[in-house]
């Protein structure tokens, strides 16, 4: 049985070892990680129940403010006046948007904003199926193998060849993105979950480009049994180096804690596979 102590050894003296393309393919891993992630924000919109009242009052109000101010600056206005006036432009303004051209006007806009969203969303999804999986796939062979070898670089394109492998290695992956994705709008925990169970995933084709879909994800379900907690656990003993990075600006990061877990990550996995006998 494998313990945090010795993983988190093995992967700073391999990574220790291979120094600067370790760092160099963290911080690529880094990057795809990133991009692969999507953060969506909220926006506020005014209660349309609000009484015709109100909001007649809220316009005339507006109105009388506006006046005022003019009235400020020129002396020789008449601010009741230039409060009828602002009204009534306010007043065509907003009919002019209650009519039909208008809020047709609004509708195209809105499902051009909409189509606009969808593209975005479907080039992303592109990219990461095409690009960044294989390339994560990469970085993961890079780190497993450097535990046995000073790895090159190199090894970061080979999902992208795979011995002839690329398509199944884009499949399976993104069959791995939509189930973590499905999982997970189920109140988070169950994607994370599901994201532990998948975790070997990676390393598993980049070792076995080979296998299919299915026995990827079954390989990957049968090691990760009864360890996710124990992943996760060995997850958090970072916790104090990320802490620490924040007051050196991320520098600790990027040049000692992220290549150093991604080498324990490649040590889990052999411990892992050596308990599994895969």
């Amino acid at each position: 049985m494998w313990t945090r102590k010795e993983l988190k050894a093995k992967g700073k003296e391999s990574f220790q070892a291979n120094y600067w393309k370790c760092v160099l393919v963290a911080m690529l891993l880094a990057l795809v990680t990133a991009g692969s992630a999507g953060s969506f924000g909220g926006s506020g919109f005014r209660n349309r129940t609000q009484s015709s009242e109100d909001a007649q009052s809220a316009d005339t109000s507006l109105s009388q403010d506006l006046g005022s101010l003019i009235a400020q600056n020129d002396p020789s206005a008449d601010p009741e006046k230039l409060s009828s006036q602002i009204s009534d432009v306010m007043g065509h303004v907003g009919n002019a948007m209650e009519s039909p051209a208008a809020k047709i006007a609004m509708g195209i806009a809105g499902i051009t904003v909409l189509l606009i969203v969808l593209i975005a969303v479907c080039i992303g999804l592109v990219i990461d199926a095409f690009v960044m999986n294989p390339i994560e796939m990469g970085c993961n062979r890079f780190f497993r193998r450097n535990l046995g070898e000073k790895a090159q670089v190199a090894n970061v394109a080979y999902g992208f060849d795979a011995d002839g492998h690329y398509k199944g290695i884009v499949k399976t992956l993104f069959q791995r993105d939509i189930f973590t994705f499905l999982w997970s709008l189920l109140f988070i925990i169950p994607g994370i979950i599901k994201a532990y169970e998948y975790r070997m995933m990676p390393y598993i084709l980049a070792e076995n480009p080979a296998l299919d879909t299915a026995e990827v994800f079954a390989r990957s379900k049968a090691m990760m049994k009864g360890q996710k907690w124990n992943a996760f656990v060995l997850d958090l003993s970072f916790l104090g180096w990320y802490i620490l990075s924040v007051f050196t600006f991320g520098l600790l990061n990027l040049f000692f804690v992220s290549p150093y877990k991604k080498s324990t990550n490649a040590a889990l996995y052999e411990a892992l596979k050596g308990e599994q006998n895969v």
